[in-house]
């Protein structure tokens, strides 16, 4: 069977008819099956018995629009979204990032088309053509979809789980979900039986292969003491505001048999306002590369003999992301020329002396909150140990933070976004890319001044120019962050460089 094509809107329909037939999971959130005799429409994961008339959607946006309801069994929120159009520089890519940021939710379409520069009538081509559906409907069916799952799987009241996904108001939200899924919220509700608690689990899907370990083994060296805990199964860390601070937990979603694989992890969240949830979840995706397409990804990376023995051996390696931007950035520039302990040492100072303390009983390992932009702004940081260039870079950021020259907003494209901040005194193009890589997750970011990575692609003990890696790295566009994850990953037994901090 081919692999999923990442160019296409939706895999031709003999490779949608192949994949449904055999429940591939490398296919799920790339189409969705609709069954023209029950309106419902699917995973190609689902267990259900095979519909012989059905037609492929690109999008459950797309399918809901054509009237058919999500199925109770596969679980249609489940599905990872189709990395192709979620990531990197294509507008439909910005566009659906900014709508993940609820910008539609009190917002016009126009206002959603300015900010990634193009016309409204444009970009409501550009997404019927990708994603069988106009902008408004990705929203309204996100929405519903984080709705349904709420009330799947936690005991959150209904109220509450409106809030969560967007709505305004209980009435609209019961409206919207009668119309669109041919049932009331309470209705299914009363298919849960499980009790109210202070924690709630939610699934995060993804698609196979994922190598967990190695997300976790990478966050572990880099976790911030009293931020963060990173242990052999799990990450946990706080979140804020800090008048309301709450932390999650995220962990691979066991497996119920040994005949079983629930392609998930698993988030245990703590004290999160129900406003705050959507947007946690989608930052855990980001954060652990959970849309991403391993296969397509892959095929692009393997036409390289430096990359495809790597590829074989770890085919599941993701972008390791971080929880905020402005905790990457910081860390970044105080990781400068050193190793990653080095910078580890030195980010858990400043953490500890300038971050928000918590109270003692919250939460075993976790005790302060990450120093905002006005705690470092005008912050003495020589006192932890910084040379008084970083000081005064980490200074610099904060208040360019502050003032808006630089930002974290998800229309920027990768050009534009690492332009800003070398503009900035103290930060060259290592830790501009860095940062795209870590605090966006930008699929193409490519820190060619690194030094592992110079040494890493020759294999041979010499080591290559800037220039000469850039244009090396030319051929693995639009993926070339995960080929520094990989060639990271390779090279942990080598002296060590400029470090990843």
């Amino acid at each position: 069977m081919p692999n999923p094509v990442a160019a296409t809107a939706i895999p031709d329909p003999q490779t949608c008819e192949q994949a449904r037939r055999s429940r591939d999971p490398r296919f799920d959130g790339l189409f969705f099956t609709a069954v023209l005799s029950t309106k419902i429409y699917c995973r190609p994961v689902c267990p259900a018995p095979m519909a012989k008339r059905v037609v492929y959607y690109a999008s459950a946006a797309a399918a809901e629009a054509a009237g058919y309801r999500p199925c109770l069994r596969c679980r249609p929120e489940l599905s990872p979204g189709d990395g192709a159009w979620r990531r990197g520089d294509a507008v439909v890519a910005r566009a659906l990032k900014l709508i993940d940021q609820g910008v539609l939710d009190e917002a016009p379409l126009s206002a959603l088309a300015a900010r990634v520069d193009i016309g409204e009538r444009q970009l409501r081509r550009l997404f019927v053509e990708r994603l069988g559906v106009p902008p408004i409907g990705v929203q309204g069916t996100r929405r519903l979809l984080f709705a349904k799952q709420l009330l799947t799987e936690t005991a959150l009241p209904i109220t509450e789980v409106a809030l969560a996904a967007g709505f305004g108001s209980l009435r609209r939200f019961n409206a919207a979900f009668l119309e669109a899924y041919r049932m009331a919220p309470r209705d299914l509700r009363k298919q849960r039986v499980e009790a109210p608690g202070e924690t709630l689990t939610l699934r995060l899907g993804y698609r196979p292969p994922y190598d967990f370990a190695a997300m976790l083994d990478f966050l572990r060296g880099r976790a911030l003491p009293g931020v963060e805990v990173v242990d052999a199964d799990s990450y946990s860390r706080v979140i804020g505001p800090i008048d309301a601070p709450g932390w999650l937990r995220v962990s691979q979603w066991p497996t119920v048999s040994r005949h079983t694989d629930e392609h998930a992890l698993k988030l245990e969240l703590h004290g999160a306002r129900p406003s705050q949830m959507l947007e946690i979840v989608n930052r855990l995706r980001r954060m652990f590369d959970l849309d991403a397409d391993p296969h397509a990804i892959g095929a692009a990376l393997s036409q390289d003999a430096r990359l495809r023995p790597l590829l074989k051996r770890r085919p599941g390696l993701r972008v390791p992301s971080g929880w905020d931007g402005f905790e990457i950035a910081v860390r970044a520039i105080i990781g400068q020329q050193i190793s990653v302990a080095g910078a580890r040492t030195l980010a858990a100072r400043l953490s500890q002396r300038f971050g928000q303390a918590l109270p003692a009983s919250f939460a075993t390992g976790l005790d302060h909150l990450f120093p905002t932009p006005e705690a470092l702004a005008d912050a003495d940081l020589g006192a932890i140990g910084l040379t008084r260039a970083r000081a005064d870079t980490v200074r610099t950021v904060a208040r360019a933070l502050l003032d808006g020259r630089v930002d974290f907003k998800p229309e920027r494209t990768l050009d534009d976004f690492t332009a800003r901040w070398i503009a900035l005194p103290g930060i060259g193009p290592w830790t501009a890319h860095y940062i795209a890589l870590r605090a966006l997750g930008h699929p193409d970011a490519f820190p060619a001044d690194d030094l592992v990575l110079q040494r890493a692609v020759p294999a041979d003990g010499s080591r290559m120019s800037a220039k000469a890696l850039s244009a090396r790295s030319e051929a693995w566009r639009p993926w070339r962050a995960y080929s520094v994850i990989q060639l990271w990953k390779d090279s942990m037994n080598l002296p060590k460089a400029k470090a990843a901090a």
